[in-house]
């Protein structure tokens, strides 16, 4: 992130709000305190924060009184409710009134550091305006002037203020969930929630939970009665991405709520309408998967009622150029280069390459070109040298594990090499960190809590395999280039 997310914690226990504050600050959150809930609402009310967390009975206000305040006047700030045992109907007329989500006293600290940055990110996507084609700063950006990208920009034009279901499709990395939220950003539910959901994130066994809510009882580990996150999103939108990746079973359940405006919670009888525009994505071929009778053909219908397909990079190369000078500030802001740069030749290499990872995957060799560079021009060497890692990366992730050990010792075999455990644990270790950091969203701390390791060795790995949001100053005595 480009600056620390602000965190108000509106509690009157001392010892709550102070361990709160020392976890959440140590997870790189400015915090700030209220002990009594008209002082924390009326500081919420001035000034800017990404979330805010209220406990329920307090001094001058209780947390409902705050939560139903806060989101009448600012709609799009998540609001976090702690609450104690008992009184979980509470936590539900909380969520109805606005509340983001709420945590049960005691929770468990790891629990609520992933549910503050779920909120965080997910206020961000709100509020965080969405440019397109030319970005003019570093905020995020659909960019591109091709006429592929001309196309893309008139559909999301036609449909944003339509209540219509839209099916975004187009390879991975291309971007989808930003024309998600610039659909949503331009329809007249922009001030109210927009909830994204990664469906293949999120185990099958508990999908259908995050989605719908669940009853106390109702599965084990369900210790109390959990709001879904359709009813988060009632009378705003609901982005589902990866939807080929949902089970014939969660399927059925997602259809009935197309047809008929209402959900089930899981092991619950109760029909709770909602109010929910739709939005989803997929990189599958989903008439394939129909054939094969993995996706419903009905759900497929309803989810289409306009197709929009984001072209490959492959496409629309033209565009590249004002890309890599888009994701060069914007992820120079992360590495810490005050004035990044790139020279022509190494733009020209760029952009002669086919980029089956698309965007993204551009982004990435961006990144690490910045992290070699160390603060001076991205040259063709350093951009190769990227290329050359991120190709390595990406070959790696599409193998098996079995297959790419058969691979190494197939090459030591035939003298080729003599290090195959060394690189086959340099490989492994290099996916590990990789992945845990991007599904941090760049909180190296959180990422170093999930390997059971230091923030130090956190740091350390990411440097040695530049593939993150490490600010390095350059070395000194650096060749100008």
């Amino acid at each position: 992130m480009s600056q620390r997310p602000r965190l108000l914690l509106i509690e009157d226990d001392t010892s709550i709000a102070a361990a709160l504050k020392k976890d959440m600050q140590a997870e790189g959150y400015e915090v700030a305190l209220a002990s009594r809930g008209d002082e924390g609402c009326d500081q919420a009310l001035r000034e800017s924060w990404d979330v805010v967390i209220t406990d329920l009975k307090m001094p001058g206000l209780s947390g409902l009184e705050v939560v139903g305040r806060l989101h009448a006047a600012k709609p799009k700030l998540p609001i976090i409710m702690i609450t104690a045992f008992g009184t979980t109907e509470t936590a539900i007329e909380a969520t109805k009134l606005g509340a983001y989500d709420y945590l049960l006293k005691p929770f468990d600290m790891a629990e609520m550091v992933d549910l503050v940055a779920k909120a965080v990110g997910t206020g961000r996507l709100m509020s965080e305006p969405l440019e397109m084609g030319e970005a003019r700063s570093a905020q995020s950006a659909i960019v591109g002037n091709s006429r592929a990208m001309q196309a893309v920009y008139k559909e999301i034009g036609r449909v944003a203020a339509t209540p219509v279901t839209v099916l975004i499709r187009g390879e991975t990395g291309t971007g989808k969930e930003l024309v998600a939220r610039a659909i949503y950003q331009h329809s007249d539910r922009a001030a109210l929630p927009f909830i994204a959901v990664n469906c293949a994130a999120i185990p099958e066994t508990l999908l259908e939970s995050e989605l719908f809510g669940h009853e106390k009882g109702s599965f084990t580990g369900a210790h109390a009665r959990r709001v879904g996150r359709f009813e988060q999103a009632n009378r705003g939108t609901i982005f589902l991405d990866e939807i080929g990746d949902l089970s014939l079973s969660t399927q059925v359940k997602l259809l009935r709520v197309l047809q008929e405006k209402y959900i089930q919670r899981v092991g619950g009888n109760d029909k709770i309408p909602v109010d929910v525009r739709v939005l989803a994505a997929t990189h599958r071929d989903l008439e394939t998967a129909i054939r094969e009778r993995q996706f419903r053909e009905d759900l497929f219908y309803r989810l289409s009622g306009v197709t929009i397909t984001l072209p490959p990079l492959s496409e629309r190369s033209e565009d590249i150029p004002n890309l890599i000078n888009y994701l060069l500030h914007r992820t120079a802001l992360e590495v810490g280069v005050e004035d990044p740069s790139i020279r022509p030749e190494a733009v020209a290499f760029l952009q002669s390459q086919a980029w089956p990872g698309n965007v993204r995957e551009l982004e990435n060799v961006v990144r690490q070109g910045l992290l070699l560079a160390r603060g001076y021009p991205i040259n063709a060497d350093y951009a190769q040298q990227a290329y050359a890692r991120a190709r390595r990366s990406a070959a790696t992730s599409d193998q098996t594990l079995a297959g790419y050990f058969a691979e190494l010792l197939t090459r030591a075999q035939r003298g080729e090499l003599t290090d195959a455990r060394a690189r086959m644990m340099e490989e492994m270790e290099r996916e590990l960190f990789c992945r845990a950091i991007q599904m941090a969203q760049g909180n190296q701390a959180k990422a170093a809590r999930w390997l059971g390791v230091t923030r130090t060795t956190m740091r350390e790995k990411l440097i040695h395999f530049g593939s993150h949001t490490v600010a390095e100053k350059p070395i000194e005595g650096h060749p100008e280039l």
